[in-house]
């Protein structure tokens, strides 16, 4: 079973509830039929004005037999969700009546549907840029208590299953911060484990990667990732993490045994902490075009609730990947 497979079957025996905002997008709601109709959810909620959706779906030939549309403005939650988001906002000095008409925008009403449980899951982005869904999604549902950053992992799929667990690992954080400081690589790092956990159903051996392995070189890079991996022994002593370390100390046991004797991780690493955006981005764009590695992602990690962002050039398969992938993310 590939890693879609089983992402799927596990969505499917979960039964959970996803509200996709992007209620017109032509491309969701050909995804939303095929997840209902695959049963991977329990219910798929596609947020919009309720003409302008039926309107779309019928355009696009696409039943919407089975799926909830939700029209904010006439939605009896309007009223519920208004008082939240007043409150969650108000030190920022808007208004009730401003709460109220801005609740009513897709991205943030979808959010607040996960916020408040009404869906278990929201994935967006076919149809808005990157930051705006991670603005819906800071404002509204939040981090995880004790997490100060959100960040991303990739799932990459190697041809030859050597690597990783089966040839599956996490590659993190390669799509969200840029320059993370010590607290946050740390956070990506223990956020990284969990997704380890999640999606590769693997016990995670977590490499902190530099381009030095246990003291080879000097430098203040060096020093923020050895920084990075005391604090995540502080706050999850329970991890095999380990660093600095060089990528093919990490992933080549050979080479893990002389640089990295007596390492937990060295030589079987399965998720990947790169030490900034630049050097994440390029390494598993490597991976992917010169390893023929199937790159899933990215899954955002970190927030209180599941949400998931989509490249704007998404196709329909891709938003039912996504889609089966977040909702093993909801917690029972």
């Amino acid at each position: 079973m590939s890693f879609v497979e089983d992402m799927k079957a596990k969505a499917i025996s979960m039964q959970k509830k996803l509200v996709l905002p992007e209620g017109t997008e032509p491309r969701t709601l050909a995804a939303a039929r095929i997840i209902t109709d695959e049963k991977i959810c329990s219910e798929v909620i596609l947020v919009g004005e309720d003409a302008a959706v039926r309107s779309a779906a019928e355009a696009a030939s696409v039943s919407l037999d089975g799926i909830t549309v939700m029209d904010p403005s006439t939605s009896d939650l309007l009223g519920a969700y208004a008082d939240e988001y007043y409150e969650l906002r108000k030190k920022k000095g808007i208004s009730p009546e401003d709460a109220k008409e801005q609740i009513k925008d897709v991205l943030k009403w979808g959010a607040m549907m996960v916020r408040k449980g009404d869906a278990d899951a929201m994935v967006a982005g076919a149809d808005n840029p990157t930051g705006k869904v991670l603005v819906a999604g800071f404002t509204i549902i939040k981090t995880a208590p004790g997490v100060s950053s959100a960040s991303s992992c990739f799932v990459m799929d190697f041809p030859d299953k050597k690597w990783g667990k089966d040839g599956l690992m996490i590659f993190s954080d390669c799509a969200t911060i840029p320059d993370p400081t010590v607290e946050q690589l740390a956070e990506i790092a223990v956020q990284s484990s969990t997704s380890c956990k999640t999606f590769l159903q693997a016990e995670p051996l977590t490499a902190m990667l530099s381009f030095s392995t246990k003291g080879s070189a000097a430098h203040p890079n060096v020093d923020k990732v050895t920084d990075a991996l005391k604090l995540v022994k502080e706050m999850a002593p329970e991890l095999n993490v380990d660093g600095e370390m060089q990528l093919d100390a990490a992933i080549v046991e050979s080479v893990g045994a002389k640089k990295a004797p007596g390492s937990p991780v060295a030589g079987k690493a399965n998720t990947l902490i790169f030490p900034d955006l630049q050097s994440g981005n390029i390494g598993y764009k490597l991976a992917q075009r010169f390893g023929n590695a199937g790159a899933y992602g990215p899954f955002l990690q970190g927030f209180a609730k599941p949400i998931s962002d989509l490249s704007r050039g998404c196709s329909v398969e891709d938003i039912v990947n996504t889609v089966a992938v977040t909702m093993t993310q909801v917690e029972d």
